[in-house]
């Protein structure tokens, strides 16, 4: 069989959508990674997905709509809750397991009585879908086991003759499979993590859990729920070793693992060129620490050109393992038949930050009466200032002339500073640099278990990467208004200046692992961080 490369034109959607109708598997992409697509109501064309994978029979498959109504022609007993999730998230990366009608085969569903559905917002996935005429079944499109597909190349590389056709819809802008939730429940369940996260169901939702296989593995006589649960995914033919905890642990302990020969790696961009320094080759980069989209995206694709080498083993920094990073993490662990490294030392650092005024304070006195260790980065500077030290060396020899019988002159230093940008950037550097290197010392040389680092530049001055969680809290605009201009005694147009020069939301949304939001009254924000510290500080 010639397998031909169709592409996003309407004619080769239409032939697409034929090869379908007729009973045939044609690859196709969608927003996640790219598909193995037949009719999911025909047992004939199921089985031939089954065959060109290599997929065992008891792993359901994911079948895939173009609108919201052929819901109700495949499943049964559709809660609101359904309905609730499907206005929030379709079209979209979400997979919702539901109570099957008989019209769905047992093939399918690997006999189960219910079916994961989903619709793409891959506009070509879903103009195949409409062309074709039938839901389609459609698991990655790779051999079973193997990292899934992000383009129409990784398709072609694994099912060239297996299959008559795949339509090229360009790169997959997602990267991982699509989160797939349990809705037969009281609340939903996730089965696997995706782009869709936990923190977003719950906020749509009210309430959400997560199933421990995502994180542990299945038992071998466990029932299969959901795709990606139970078999070893992901995995190409190198073994894969996974190193867990903060960046800069992993980078550490990345540095031990690069001696063996043939070791490929995988690390973060910040890291990319120490690693390069000490090993030239089969080096490449996931994307910076804390960009969790990037992670989803390159994943896969890297995971693949490890194949097309002579690596005997792959060593990668794993990213942390919460919110929009949890799918990410998921593969990995899959792909290293969960045998991970744990660089975290037996204690645990989260990093707080936020906007002024958001309510990190109350949030690290909260963590400080749990018995946490908490790292001010205002109060270190303030303490540096204060001796001679790398810091004020440093200072003294830029800015000639900022001090005066051994104090700061703030106000000369500022007058410099905001006048030049070049002057502005050294700034930083020698005060981020610092306050970085006295806080990792501190958590190297600190007896507790919980050690929370309070800094408003916690990204931007890389103090992120000393952090095994990183929680932004978003406040409302006029609450964080008021605060600041109690707090400091300035008035209201001072207090919008300092807001309007800081980040907004979507900054933090961008590079935070979790979310703690201060949007309604102090009682509410006080039981937002109980549920936080319940969860992830015990």
């Amino acid at each position: 069989m010639l397998t031909k490369l169709l592409h996003r034109s309407a004619a080769d959607i239409a032939q697409a959508g034929r090869l379908l109708a007729g009973g045939e598997v044609v690859g196709i992409p969608t927003e996640t990674v790219y598909g193995l697509a037949a009719n999911a109501l025909d047992e004939a064309a199921v089985a031939k997905i089954f065959a060109a994978k290599g997929r065992p029979q008891d792993n359901p498959l994911i079948i895939h709509i173009s609108a919201l109504e052929q819901l109700e022609d495949l499943a049964e007993d559709i809660s609101p809750a359904v309905w609730q999730m499907a206005e929030q998230f379709w079209p979209g990366p979400l997979t919702m397991v539901v109570k099957k009608k008989d019209i769905v085969p047992d093939r399918t569903s690997a006999g189960l009585d219910t079916v994961g559905i989903r619709m793409p917002s891959h506009p070509v996935a879903r103009a195949i879908i409409d062309a074709a005429g039938v839901p389609l079944a459609a698991p990655s499109a790779n051999t079973s086991g193997k990292p899934s597909p992000t383009t129409a190349r990784d398709v072609l590389d694994d099912m060239n003759g297996k299959i008559p056709a795949i339509v090229d819809g360009g790169a997959c802008t997602v990267g991982v499979e699509s989160t797939v939730v349990d809705m037969t429940g009281d609340f939903p369940q996730i089965l696997r993590p995706g782009a869709i996260t936990e923190e977003m169901i719950r906020e749509a939702m009210g309430a959400v859990s997560t199933d421990r296989a995502t994180l542990e593995g299945l038992s071998d006589d466990a029932k299969v729920r959901s795709p990606g649960m139970k078999y070893r995914h992901y995995a190409p033919k190198a073994p894969v070793i996974l190193l867990e905890g903060a960046p800069e642990d992993t980078y550490l302990a990345l540095l031990e693992q690069m001696q063996q020969p043939w070791t490929g790696v995988i690390c973060f961009e910040e890291f990319l060129s120490a690693v390069k320094e000490v090993k030239s080759r089969l080096v490449y980069s996931l994307g910076y620490s804390w960009d969790h989209a990037e992670h989803a995206r390159r994943l896969f694709a890297l995971l693949r050109k490890f194949d097309r080498t002579q690596a005997k083993r792959i060593v990668v920094q794993c990213p942390r393992t919460m919110g929009a990073n949890a799918g990410t993490v998921n593969r990995l662990r899959k792909a290293a038949g969960f045998q991970c490294i744990d660089c975290k030392k037996g204690r645990r650092i989260i990093g707080v930050t936020g906007r002024s005024g958001c309510g990190k304070s109350l949030l690290s006195a909260q963590l400080e009466q749990l018995g946490a260790q908490v790292l001010d980065a205002d109060k270190i500077y303030a303490e540096l200032l204060q001796t001679e030290n790398p810091m004020t060396g440093m200072l003294n020899h830029r800015f000639p002339g900022v001090w005066k019988d051994g104090v700061l002159d703030r106000k000369k230093l500022a007058d410099i500073v905001f006048s030049d940008e070049q002057a502005r950037l050294d700034l930083n550097f020698i005060t981020h640099s610092q306050v970085k290197a006295e806080m990792h010392y501190r958590t190297v040389h600190s007896d507790s278990k919980l050690i929370v680092l309070d800094v408003p530049l916690l990204f931007e001055s890389g103090i992120d990467r000393l952090c095994d969680l990183t929680l932004a809290v978003l406040a409302d605009r006029e609450g964080s208004l008021l605060r600041i201009m109690k707090r400091d005694g300035i008035d209201r147009p001072r207090a919008e200046a300092r807001l309007n020069s800081q980040p907004d939301d979507a900054f933090y949304r961008a590079r935070a692992d979790l979310l703690l939001h201060n949007r309604g009254s102090l009682a509410e924000f006080e039981a937002n961080i109980d549920a936080f510290t319940e969860k992830y500080c015990k």
